[in-house]
């Protein structure tokens, strides 16, 4: 038989099928860039971010940085009270809240032809004929190729007048996720750009539905094109702030080496 721990599969006794039996069946992937200065683009109206030395070693013995950011600079998740005030901060969700199936959606063809694009009911529907079923409480990760601008102009892609460009999930998709109980009351929604919608809708209608309940966002991820299409779990972790949005993120995820 096959159980699950933690949505993680453990072969047990008379097992007809191999499936990983512990933590030396997977491999880890870091899906989080690095936070520098020099290189992260931090969003519109955020928090500058500076890291000042404040000790050293040849001078006090031990070395320390002091970080000023927000809660969402860089690599980051969003805790469900970022958009809803009668849901959790980031300090009352669950460690289960932040471990989760994952599953990957390719669209870098569509946003390399439009980078307003936005995901559609009918673009999950292709992927699961060739992937199966999306799992219930899943994070649904966009690669849309922007994590290749990160530390540049280019990640922001404004136009002349002033507006960004990002592509993302549509409204109708992100609700078919949720009304199907493939985004539950746990799960997420991930990218490699600042917000799970598109940068041009400023009412941010998808985070807006992604936040109800206990779901969270992963943003700005890195290194999607070592998460597989489906079968990893990520896990997410950071600084839980009292009455946190978020939190700047280690992202990993466990990838079945079979």
């Amino acid at each position: 038989m096959v159980s699950t721990v933690g949505g993680m599969a453990v072969a047990g006794a008379g097992s007809a099928t191999a499936a990983p039996r512990g933590l030396g069946d997977y491999r880890l992937v870091n899906l989080a860039h690095v936070n520098d200065p020099a290189r992260t683009n931090v969003y519109p109206g955020d928090p500058e971010f500076t890291l000042t030395t404040v000790t050293t070693v040849p001078e006090d013995g031990f070395y320390l940085q002091y970080a000023q950011q927000g809660e969402h600079t860089g690599t980051h998740w969003g805790a469900p009270a970022h958009f809803n005030d009668d849901q959790p901060y980031a300090d009352e969700l669950d460690a289960e809240d932040l471990f989760l199936p994952a599953v990957k959606v390719d669209v870098r063809e569509q946003a390399q032809r439009d980078a307003d694009y936005q995901v559609t009911v009918a673009d999950l529907q292709r992927w699961e004929k060739r992937h199966g079923r999306i799992p219930n409480e899943a994070a649904v990760v966009l690669w849309t190729g922007w994590e290749d601008r990160w530390g540049t102009p280019a990640f922001y892609n404004y136009d002349s007048a002033g507006q960004m460009h990002q592509p993302g999930f549509s409204l109708a998709a992100v609700r078919w996720l949720v009304d199907t109980g493939r985004l539950g009351r746990r799960g997420a929604l991930g990218t490699d750009t600042f917000s799970p919608e598109p940068a041009t809708d400023t009412s941010y209608s998808v985070s807006k539905l992604l936040y109800r309940e206990h779901r969270i966002s992963l943003e700005v991820l890195a290194n999607l094109a070592k998460l597989p299409e489906t079968g990893a779990h990520v896990l997410v972790g950071g600084t839980i702030n009292r009455r946190g949005s978020g939190s700047p993120a280690s992202v990993y995820a466990f990838v079945p080496k079979r």
